[in-house]
C-alpha cells in the first residue's frame, strides 16, 4: 500500500511540474543562512566617540567623557527601522578606537568610564531590549583592531577579543549577525596584532552556532567588495576562500562582487553603504543624505541582484536618528511599497505554462512555497506567460529556491505583443531574487528561457510590475 501511495505522489508531482528532488547543485546554504537572506534589508548604526569628535576613524586616545549622548533612545531607532521596512539593526559595539558601548570587564575604555549616565549606561542593553520589543533582529559589529587597548599587538590581546565576544553574546544575544571588520592597524604601542581568526571563528561557532558570521571571506556571508551597496550583475552565492585571509589578504574586489560560479563554499554577499557620505554622524552632512530614489536604486543593485542590503543610518550626538535620515527612509519605504505592492501576475489576469504544463499559483503568490523544474532538457523549454489583455510593465522579479542550491547561470526574458518580439533581455544569475527593470513595454506575452545552468533549473517565484519610470535602473 505504501508503495502505491508513493508512486501516485511521484506521478502527481511530475504532472504539476513541482519536484522536491533533482540533480545536486551543491554547495548548499545552512538553515541559518537561508533565514538571514530572507531578512534582506536591515540597518547599520555607527555610533561612538567619533560621533562627538567628527572623525571617521578615532585615534583611541579620546577621553571617555567625549561620549555623552543627551537623549539616547534606542526605541526611536527601532520605530524608524520598522517603519522603513528594515528587518534588524547592527550596532558598532566597538570600532577601531576601541571604545566599548557596553561596560566591558576587559577594557578601561568603555561607557563605564564615561560621564554618560554617571557611568551606568549601556547602549547594547538598551538596543537589545528595544529590538526585542519591536520584533527586530539584533546584530553587533566588533572590530578586532583596537587603537586603545594596551595589550593590542601581543598574543594576550587575542584572549581579550575572545572574552569580549563571549561577553556580548552571553549578555546581549542572541544575534542574527556578527560583523568582523578586517582592518588591522597599529595599536597604542605602535604594533599590529596577529589576529587568531581560527580561534575567533571556533569560539563563535561554540557559543553562538546560529549566528551568521560576516567578514571578507565569511565563513557565512561575505563583503561585496565595495561600499557603494552594489552587487555584481552576475552574483554567485559561492566563493573559494582557500589561500585568502581577512583584511588585506582577501580575494580581489571583483571576485567578492561576483562570487565564484564553482565556488567551494556557500558565502552570499552583503552590500553595506551609508545613507550619508560618512559612516558616523556629522552635522555638515545633513544636506547630503541620500534621496529615496537613490536608496531605491541601491536596493535594485543589491537585493535586486540576490544580495542583502545593509544601510548605515548613524545616530547623532543626541543618540537619535536625525529627521533628515528618517525622512529619506520613509520616502524609500513608500517607493518600495508603491512599486512592489501587487504583481501583475496575480488575480487571474495571466496564465503561465511550462511546455504543456500549467504553472500552479504558488509560483506567483510571492510566498515561495513551491517551485517548478525546467528539467534536464531546459534549453528546449520556456515559461510562457500570457496576459488576458495588453499590459504595460517595466519590472520583472524572479526567484530560485536556494535550499536546492543556486543553479541558473544565464537566462533570457522576451517581451512580446502577440508573436511580435518587442525586446529581449539577456541576463546571468538569479539567486535569492533578481529584479530587472527596463523601459515600459505594452505586452501580451512574456517568455522566460534558461540558457545555461549548473543543474536542472528551478524557479520558485515570478512577479511583474509597472513601477515609476524614474525608478527604472539606469
Amino acid at each position: 500500500m505504501k508503495k502505491i501511495v508513493w508512486i501516485l505522489c511521484i506521478q502527481f508531482l511530475a504532472i504539476a511540474g513541482y519536484c522536491q528532488s533533482s540533480t545536486a547543485a551543491g554547495p548548499l546554504p545552512s538553515a541559518a543562512q537561508l533565514k538571514w537572506q530572507d531578512n534582506n534589508f536591515y540597518l547599520f548604526v555607527h555610533f561612538g566617540p567619533n560621533t562627538f569628535t567628527d572623525l571617521e576613524w578615532g585615534k583611541g586616545s579620546e577621553k571617555e567623557e567625549v561620549f555623552n549622548p543627551t537623549a539616547l533612545d534606542c526605541r526611536q531607532w527601532c520605530r524608524i527601522a520598522k517603519a522603513a521596512g528594515a528587518k534588524g539593526i547592527i550596532l558598532t559595539a566597538k570600532h577601531h578606537d576601541g571604545f566599548c558601548l557596553w561596560p566591558s570587564a576587559y577594557s578601561k575604555h568603555t561607557v563605564a568610564q564615561s560621564n554618560w549616565r554617571n557611568g551606568k549606561g549601556d547602549v547594547l542593553k538598551e538596543l537589545s531590549r528595544a529590538c526585542k520589543e519591536a520584533g527586530l533582529s539584533f546584530g553587533v559589529y566588533l572590530s578586532p583592531w583596537d587603537r586603545n587597548h594596551p595589550a593590542y599587538g601581543t598574543p594576550e590581546y587575542n584572549d581579550v577579543f575572545v572574552n569580549m565576544m563571549k561577553e556580548v553574546v552571553s549578555a546581549y544575544g542572541p544575534f542574527f549577525e556578527f560583523w568582523w571588520d578586517g582592518a588591522n592597524g597599529e595599536g597604542p604601542n605602535g604594533k599590529k596584532q596577529v589576529y587568531d581568526w581560527h580561534r575567533f571563528e571556533s569560539t563563535m561557532r561554540s557559543i553562538a552556532p546560529n549566528t551568521i558570521l560576516f567578514s571578507d571571506i565569511g565563513p557565512d556571508i561575505r563583503w561585496v567588495g565595495n561600499e557603494s551597496g552594489f552587487a555584481g550583475k552576475t552574483n554567485w552565492n559561492l566563493l573559494d576562500t582557500a589561500g585568502f585571509t581577512r583584511g588585506a589578504g582577501a580575494p580581489p574586489a571583483d571576485t567578492l562582487n561576483r562570487g565564484n560560479v564553482n565556488g567551494a563554499n556557500w558565502i552570499p554577499a552583503e552590500c553595506d553603504v551609508s545613507i550619508r557620505p560618512g559612516w558616523f554622524y556629522h552635522a555638515s552632512e545633513d544636506a547630503k543624505v541620500k534621496t529615496p530614489g537613490t536608496l531605491f536604486e541601491i536596493y535594485l543593485k543589491s537585493v535586486g541582484r540576490g544580495a542583502n542590503f545593509l544601510l548605515n543610518v548613524p545616530a547623532d550626538r543626541r543618540g537619535l536618528i536625525s529627521a533628515y535620515d528618517s525622512a529619506a527612509l520613509m520616502g524609500f519605504a513608500a517607493l518600495r511599497t508603491k512599486s512592489f505592492h501587487s504583481s501583475l501576475l496575480e488575480g487571474g489576469d495571466a496564465s503561465i505554462q511550462l511546455g504543456a504544463k500549467n504553472v500552479k499559483p504558488e509560483l506567483t503568490d510571492g510566498k515561495g512555497n513551491g517551485w517548478i523544474s525546467f528539467g534536464k532538457d531546459y534549453k528546449n523549454e520556456f515559461l510562457d506567460i500570457r496576459f488576458n489583455k495588453i499590459t504595460e510593465l517595466n519590472c520583472i522579479r524572479l526567484k530560485e529556491p536556494l535550499q536546492n542550491g543556486q543553479r541558473v547561470a544565464s537566462f533570457t526574458i522576451e517581451l512580446l505583443n502577440g508573436n511580435k518580439l518587442l525586446s529581449s533581455l539577456e541576463q546571468t544569475t538569479i539567486g535569492h531574487q533578481r529584479i530587472l527593470t527596463f523601459p515600459t513595454q505594452a505586452v501580451t506575452r512574456i517568455r522566460i528561457k534558461i540558457t545555461n545552468a549548473r543543474a536542472d533549473p528551478l524557479i520558485s517565484g515570478i512577479a511583474a510590475f509597472k513601477i515609476d519610470s524614474d525608478l527604472v535602473e539606469k
